[in-house]
């Protein structure tokens, strides 16, 4: 299975929750690859916890420099082995992997459209991926970005033709991301329109995409608000759910969401059973996590929404 993780906007959660599914998914004895296509922000090790490559590798060996052809293979790291962080290195399942494909350091974003040989490289690399491990995340740059174009060409490749894909469209819980959101999936250049000009059916995308909200706070059990706050918040809430359907980001195309979470606030990193035991961490954060990774690998699901939009 390939997992794409699109936002239009930085600051969704995108990353940190693609990297906490990806480490709960190996958990439950999945083989687990993060490929961090995020190329001008290619900080999947930080998260990780590897300090070496907090912000991408160094020496020309990452995804960057691969797709275009300066390198023939890419850097892989096994994050228990490579994570600076004792307990994440000493949580495990027997069978379970979690491999890293990190980026360049200062590579940047791609400005010009894939050509057919980045294409050709970018399918390659996907289709072994596919071929070696359960699931694959790809976290993709914010916005519409070649990225996001490369990898909707290399789906469409042959040896792709029978990959299971997902599309993951990461937001925020206010109105600027449900339109953000709406904009980078059914908008001008979004996913729908650029992957039917790569040669994709429409009807297809939709059913493999779905929507990750995060952040989104708890209105029943916030406390220390005035009266007229709380009421002003619940009105904002049934605001924004009108506005999801609006927008066709209603509940029946959700994968579900994240809460709040105060540790993340501060760093952004995977949270483990630790943490929660040691009251740094909520319990219904990681509940999400694993809410989030059992629905992705779930066929039932996934099945078709032929009624959408």
């Amino acid at each position: 299975m390939l997992v794409f993780a699109a936002s239009d906007k930085g600051g969704t959660g995108r990353s940190v929750t693609s990297c906490n599914m990806a480490y709960w998914l190996s958990m439950r004895g999945k083989k687990v690859a993060y490929l961090d296509f995020d190329f001008g922000s290619p900080t999947a090790g930080g998260t990780f916890e590897i300090s070496r490559v907090d912000r991408g590798v160094t020496d020309g060996t990452g995804l960057h420099e691969y797709l275009l052809g300066h390198n023939g293979s890419v850097e892989r790291l096994s994050v228990r082995s490579e994570t600076d962080r004792v307990a994440l290195r000493q949580s495990r399942h027997p069978s379970g992997r979690l491999v890293m494909f990190p980026g360049d350091r200062d590579g940047g974003e791609f400005t010009s459209t894939p050509d057919r040989a980045m294409v050709g490289r970018c399918a390659a690399l996907l289709a072994a991926c596919e071929q070696e491990f359960d699931v694959t995340f790809v976290d993709l740059s914010s916005g519409r970005s070649v990225a996001l174009a490369l990898v909707l060409e290399a789906t469409q490749r042959p040896q792709l033709a029978h990959a299971t894909a997902r599309w993951l469209v990461f937001h925020r819980w206010t109105r600027q991301h449900l339109i953000a959101a709406h904009g980078l999936v059914r908008g001008d250049h979004g996913i729908i329109k650029t992957g039917e000009a790569c040669g994709h059916k429409p009807d297809d995308l939709l059913n493999s995409l779905r929507y990750v909200r995060t952040a989104v706070p708890n209105i029943e059990s916030a406390t220390g608000m005035r009266p007229a706050q709380a009421e002003w918040l619940q009105e904002q809430n049934d605001t924004l759910h009108r506005a999801a359907v609006r927008y066709l980001l209603g509940d029946s195309v959700v994968m579900g969401s994240t809460p709040v979470e105060p540790m993340l606030q501060c760093r952004e990193q995977v949270i483990l059973d630790v943490d929660v035991s040691a009251s740094i961490a909520n319990v219904e954060t990681v509940d999400a996590f694993r809410q989030l990774a059992l629905r992705l690998t779930t066929e039932a699901f996934w099945e078709r929404l032929d009624d959408q939009p």
